[in-house]
C-alpha cells in the first residue's frame, strides 16, 4: 500500500472539528463586527435633518447655459478613401503584380546577391 493511500482518520476528524469550531466562533463574533450591515438606510437616516432645498436664483442672460448644438453641424464627416497601393503590395515578397514579385520558382532573388554565394555554399543542402 503506498503512502498516499494510508489516512489518519484521528488527524482528520481533528482537523474537520477544528474548522467547525473556527466556524462557530465566526458565526459568534459576526453580529458585534458586521451587525451594523444588517440596519436598513432608512433607519440609519432618519435621525438626519433634511436640509430645505435652496432656492434657485435666476441667471443673467450671459451666465446661462446654451442649448447643447449637434456635432453634425460644425463637424462634417466624408467617406473614407480607398486604400492606397503600398509598396508592399507593388514590390515585395507577395507582389500582386506578376513581373514585381521577389519570389521566383520559390527561390527567393535579391539584387544584392545571396549570403550563401558570399560564403560559397551551395544552393541545396546536402547530407
Amino acid at each position: 500500500m503506498s503512502q498516499k493511500n494510508k489516512l489518519n482518520f484521528v488527524a482528520e476528524a481533528q482537523i474537520w472539528k477544528d474548522h467547525i469550531e473556527t466556524e462557530r466562533e465566526a458565526a459568534r463574533r459576526w453580529p458585534s463586527r458586521w451587525g451594523f450591515l444588517l440596519t436598513s438606510v432608512e433607519e440609519l437616516l432618519k435621525d438626519e435633518e433634511k436640509q430645505p432645498p435652496k432656492p434657485k436664483i435666476p441667471l443673467p442672460q450671459h451666465l446661462q447655459i446654451r442649448p447643447v448644438t449637434p456635432v453634425e453641424k460644425y463637424i462634417k464627416i466624408h467617406p473614407s478613401p480607398p486604400v492606397p497601393q503600398t509598396t508592399q503590395g507593388f514590390i515585395g515578397w507577395r507582389s500582386t503584380v506578376p513581373g514585381l514579385e521577389l519570389e521566383r520558382y520559390y527561390q527567393i532573388r535579391s539584387n544584392k546577391g545571396a549570403f550563401y554565394k558570399d560564403l560559397k555554399w551551395p544552393n541545396e543542402p546536402t547530407d
